[in-house]
C-alpha cells in the first residue's frame, strides 16, 4: 500500500495545486471522489487490470462512464493517469488530496457515535468544543448506537476519545482483570 501512496502523491499534489490556483477546490474534491468510485468498481477493476485493453481503451472506459462528472482539465488529469499508467491509483490520489484540501482550509471530519439521538445543541457545543481542541474547523458526522448504553465516542482522524458507558466497563474490567 506505501507504494501506491507513493505513486499517487506526485498526482494528488499536482491536482490540489492547480485546484488552489483555479479556486476549484471543492469542484476538483467532488470529482476526483467520482472517478475513484468508479475505480473502485469491481467491473472496472477487471477492466483496468486486463491485459487485454491498451492504456487508451482504458482510458476510453474511464472517460465514457466519467464524462458528465468532469471539467476539461479533470478530463485531461485522467488521460494523463491513463498514459502513464496509474488509473488504479485514483481513490489514493482522492485520498490525499482530500487531506491536502482539508490541511489548506484547517477543517476535519469528526465522527460522533452517541448511544442516544443529540439534538442541535449539543451538536453545536461538541462542535465548538472540538474546534477550540483541535485548533480547527469541524465537520461532524452523528451516528446513533445504543450498544454504546450511555455516552459518546468521537472520532476525528487519528484522534478517538471514547466517553461511553461501555468503553469505562470494559477499561474498569481490565484494570480488576490485571
Amino acid at each position: 500500500m506505501a507504494e501506491l501512496t507513493t505513486l499517487a502523491r506526485p498526482y494528488a499534489k499536482a491536482a490540489f495545486e492547480y485546484a488552489i490556483e483555479a479556486k476549484q477546490l471543492a469542484e476538483w474534491s467532488e470529482m476526483l471522489g467520482f472517478a475513484a468510485q468508479v475505480v473502485s468498481d469491481e467491473a472496472m477493476q477487471q477492466l483496468l487490470t486486463s491485459p487485454h485493453f491498451t492504456k487508451e481503451n482504458q482510458k476510453d472506459a474511464m472517460l465514457k462512464v466519467c464524462e458528465d462528472k468532469l471539467n476539461a482539465n479533470g478530463v485531461n488529469f485522467i488521460k494523463l493517469l491513463a498514459q502513464n499508467g496509474r488509473l488504479l491509483a485514483l481513490p489514493e490520489i482522492e485520498v490525499l488530496f482530500n487531506f491536502l484540501r482539508s490541511e489548506f482550509e484547517k477543517t476535519i471530519e469528526a465522527q460522533i457515535t452517541s448511544a442516544t439521538e443529540l439534538n442541535e445543541q449539543q451538536i453545536a457545543q461538541l462542535k465548538e468544543k472540538l474546534a477550540a481542541k483541535l485548533g480547527r474547523q469541524v465537520e461532524i458526522g452523528v451516528e446513533v448506537n445504543a450498544d454504546l448504553l450511555g455516552g459518546l465516542i468521537i472520532q476525528a482522524e487519528d484522534l478517538v476519545i471514547d466517553g461511553s458507558v461501555r468503553g469505562k466497563l470494559a477499561k474498569l474490567s481490565d484494570t480488576l482483570n490485571v
